[in-house]
């Protein structure tokens, strides 16, 4: 009852009556002890995880070379696309490293005009619950080693970087980046979080292109914003990695004073208000990125053919990159397609989709 005499007071603008404090917060008291965490775990630090599995030199070649390669695209002063093509998310790490063997054949033939790089997503957004991720999850089972899921999620990071296939992943949890991002070429922050100020700020410290979705709804100037925002020098709160501290095997809590990302653009990847793909589409993204776009070298935008441009069905990116394939055929220079950096796709050794705990988990 206090409590609402209180918020009567001062709706009412009469002011809070005299109470007396205990009373006001003891109510509150059980719930927040209630919300406090179960249990905690110890968790390796990131110095120590990247002392155990350092990147090669031959890796770091590979990480490297595709971040400049993208750059420069990014900047207008290569004609290739980039296309970031791989599984919806990686839960069997076998099929992973079979996959990437077949395309790292295609990256080779392919090489004048494209820059392919493997989708390797351990972490999954999710709308309310479910498998959250690798990283989060590796056995599929609920058992949550979460230590485990870092290290085989950069242990097949640096497999595939020796390989020859450079790495893109999407960054969601805040701390996982500093166990993997120096074997990341490409990086992306998706829909549901791209408005967050703090994977904004994390961005602005990170070392690769970044590519900020449009929202679930289909609102695009949310990843603008994020673009304008990333770009920008930032002093946050964050933690320090092994070789930002003097403190042994980093992993400690630290203020950053990050540079600014000046390799962000836009991912049109459709929303609840249908399809982004057309010319048009890609014009108004452009345009908000940089009203000069079509005076501009620049190329900013990318387009998923997943999700709601396909309509969640797989089979129709192929037509989303037919839909491309015109508009960049008909290229001019003042056209939507010029602004065109390259594309998303979703695939794997065999389409489909699998329900955990349903069936057997194949290479889908």
């Amino acid at each position: 009852m206090a409590r609402v005499r209180v918020l009567q007071h001062v709706a009412r603008g009469l002011g809070a009556p005299r109470l007396p404090l205990r009373r006001l917060l003891h109510a509150s008291a059980p719930a927040a002890a209630a919300a406090t965490a179960a249990r905690v775990l110890d968790l390796p630090s990131p110095g120590e995880l990247l002392a155990e599995l350092p990147l090669s030199s031959s890796a770091a070649s590979t990480v490297r070379g595709a971040r400049d390669a993208i750059g420069e695209v990014l900047a207008g002063e290569s004609d290739r696309l980039v296309v970031v093509v791989g599984p919806c998310s990686i839960h069997d790490v076998s099929a992973a490293r079979d996959y990437a063997s077949r395309l790292l054949r295609l990256r080779e033939k392919h090489a004048a005009e494209l820059e392919i790089v493997m989708r390797v997503y351990f972490e999954k957004p999710r709308t309310t619950v479910g498998w959250k991720g690798l990283i989060n999850d590796p056995s599929l089972l609920g058992e949550y080693s979460i230590a485990q899921g870092l290290r085989t999620g950069r242990e097949l990071l640096l497999h595939l970087n020796e390989l020859g296939i450079p790495c893109g992943v999407e960054f969601l949890d805040l701390s996982s980046h500093l166990y993997l991002a120096d074997a990341v070429a490409w990086g992306a922050i998706g829909a549901r979080t791209t408005e967050s100020q703090v994977h904004r700020e994390m961005v602005s410290a990170l070392p690769c292109p970044i590519g900020f979705k449009n929202s679930t709804s289909g609102d695009v100037q949310v990843a603008v914003d994020a673009i304008q925002a990333s770009s920008q020098p930032h002093h946050f709160i964050g933690m320090a990695s092994a070789a930002d501290t003097t403190e042994a095997g980093g992993g400690r809590l630290a203020i950053i004073e990050s540079a600014g990302n000046p390799h962000c653009h836009v991912v049109l990847r459709g929303g609840s208000d249908g399809p982004n793909f057309d010319r048009a589409s890609v014009a108004q993204a452009a345009a908000a990125v940089d009203p000069d776009w079509s005076t501009s070298a620049r190329r900013t935008v990318m387009v998923d053919c997943s999700h709601a441009n396909s309509q969640k069905q797989h089979e129709r990116q192929l037509l989303v990159v037919e839909d491309l394939c015109t508009q960049l055929t008909s290229l001019s220079p003042s056209s939507a397609a010029s602004a065109l950096c390259g594309v998303m796709i979703e695939s794997h050794i065999n389409g489909g989709a699998q329900v955990r705990g349903q069936c057997k988990l194949t290479q889908r």
